[in-house]
């Protein structure tokens, strides 16, 4: 199999391009949206799986592994890294280089762990310790970047508590990682904690190691609190959002819940509702 050659930036587009600034990625699966907005998106892999036609990104964007729903429903990851790696190396050669992509790893969420019924949806359980979901994530990364170290694959820290995280930022080092050199670090499973005070607590212990620190699936609650901690986050708020309120003026959909103007709407909204002192979000897209 013949791979295109990938040259990394030397500063990679996930890295904010002004030291304090946070770059805020829209979720979206459209990912026909790449052509038609340089607002920077956050997709999963899996959107390309079936793509015939390929869409060149005008703007920045990164790649999510698909992580929460594989183990929501599976208990496992049921795609080999290498047809990841694969699959990433396509991506990049049709769409563009991306700011970086996430690896196969293993949230600790309770619901993920345990399995069972949490918030109306049934999630079948990994019935396997943090540690070893701890393990099984490291373990993940070395070996993404072993396959392709050409590609931009972030590690990613999880835990239950700063006690665990701390643990796993010991894994990364006993491995031979500096996540501090890392020019994104994903901050795992604190999607649902991240308005409380032991999100924030989270966030904090791992900013003051000096991570560049992305938030997975920040709403503004979180980015009021722990905003300025981050270097990046990505957010699918505006979906659940939409399809609770009428659709906008002239649009003859049932609600805007896959709309990209609603999308671009709400993100404006959430950068101005951030307080001046911590507004910390690229605004100025010729920056990104």
């Amino acid at each position: 199999m013949t791979h295109p050659t990938i040259v990394p930036r030397a500063l990679p587009a996930g890295a904010p391009a002004v030291p304090g600034r946070m770059r805020f990625y829209l979720t979206t699966h459209k990912r026909h949206w790449l052509r038609l907005t340089d607002v920077p998106l956050f997709l999963k892999s899996e959107h390309w799986d079936r793509a015939v036609k390929w869409d060149e990104a005008r703007g920045p964007y990164a790649v999510d592994s698909g992580g929460f729903m594989e183990l929501k429903d599976k208990g496992t990851w049921t795609r080999p890294p290498r047809h990841y790696v694969d699959d990433l190396r396509r991506i990049w050669e049709h769409v563009g280089p991306y700011d970086w992509a996430a690896p196969q790893d293993w949230m600790c969420e309770k619901a993920i762990i345990e399995g069972g019924w949490f918030g109306g949806q049934y999630f079948v359980g990994t019935h396997l310790t943090v540690e070893e979901h701890q393990r099984r994530t490291v373990a993940n990364f070395l070996e993404l970047r072993s396959l392709a170290p050409d590609l931009r694959i972030a590690p990613v820290i999880q835990g239950d508590s700063i006690p665990a995280y701390e643990r796993c930022v010991e894994l990364y080092e006993n491995a031979g990682v500096d996540l501090r050199t890392e020019p994104i670090v994903g901050l795992g499973s604190v999607c649902r904690l991240q308005s409380t005070r032991q999100g924030a607590a989270i966030v904090t212990a791992m900013a003051a190691h000096g991570f560049k620190l992305h938030g997975f699936g920040f709403k503004i609650l979180g980015l009021e609190k722990v905003g300025h901690l981050l270097a990046s986050a990505d957010s699918a708020a505006w979906s659940s959002h939409a399809r609770r309120r009428p659709p906008l003026p002239g649009h003859t959909h049932k609600n805007c819940a896959n709309c990209i103007d609603y999308a671009l709407n709400w993100r404006e909204r959430v950068i101005s509702a951030i307080p001046s002192q911590r507004q910390m979000l690229l605004t100025d897209r010729s920056a990104a």
